[in-house]
Formats: C-alpha cells, sequence, structure tokens
C-alpha cells in the first residue's frame, strides 16, 4: 500500500529529472484536493489551493465537459476516458504542463518548469514522469 509520502517522493524525484522544473503537484481533479506538491520556492496557501481548484476547472469544468460529451458523440466514441489528456499553458516566466493520469483518471500532475526550458523535453520528461507517480498513489 502506498502512502503520502511515497506520492512526496516521486513528486520529488520527478522535479530532479524535467528540466528547469520548478514546482510539481498531484490533484485530484474530481474533489479539487490537492494530494501532494513539491516546490524549489515557498508559495502562499492560498495560491497552492487556487491551483488545485483551477486545475479541476481546466480539466472537469461545465464547460469542458460539454465540449467532450459533444466530440464523444460527433466521433461516436462510447467510453469513459476523459477527450483531453493534456494542456500546456505557457505564462510570462513558466511552462505549466497538465498530465492526466492514464490509470486513474480523475487525477492530474501539474509541473510548472521556467520559461527557458526546452519544451519539448519539459513534455517528454513530464509524460515519462507519470507512471513512477500513478504507481505512488
Amino acid at each position: 500500500m502506498s502512502t503520502a509520502s511515497d506520492l512526496d517522493a516521486a513528486i520529488a524525484k520527478s522535479i530532479s529529472t524535467i528540466p528547469e522544473c520548478l514546482a510539481a503537484g498531484y490533484i485530484d481533479v474530481g474533489s479539487g484536493f490537492l494530494l501532494g506538491i513539491k516546490t524549489v520556492d515557498s508559495h502562499p496557501r492560498e495560491v497552492i489551493d487556487l491551483v488545485a481548484a483551477a486545475t479541476s476547472d481546466l480539466f472537469q469544468g461545465a464547460n469542458v465537459g460539454t465540449v467532450e460529451a459533444i466530440w464523444k458523440r460527433a466521433r461516436g466514441v462510447e467510453s469513459n476516458r476523459h477527450y483531453f489528456q493534456e494542456y500546456i499553458i505557457n505564462s510570462d516566466n513558466a511552462i505549466h504542463v497538465f498530465i492526466r493520469g492514464k490509470k486513474y483518471q480523475d487525477y492530474v500532475a501539474v509541473f510548472v518548469c521556467r520559461n527557458t526550458a526546452n519544451i519539448g523535453m519539459v513534455l517528454a520528461k513530464s509524460r515519462m514522469a507519470m507512471p513512477m507517480i500513478e504507481s505512488a498513489v
């Protein structure tokens, strides 16, 4: 059985493998609950809590659910699998990668890297970190 410390260790290890990674977290998007987080800097608790809630909105907000349902219907897909799997958001200073789990569809990892990192490597290494993080849950 995995523990919170297993998840924390997996998140910390993922940060060490992803180029210029500043923070990573793992979120239950169904509840908006942050299951684990590791950052290289300190951040106000309000910001961390809002990131978890915003991630839930990004993957399971009402409009996102409607778009998913339309795409599934248009493509004849009958599946519990979600249509949107990843988002990459670029801000002034950072690359934010959000990846839905393959094993646990209602969990999302977020990786925040400096915007000077190679985005291809950030995405590849973020994807490679997911099985390790999911196995720690």
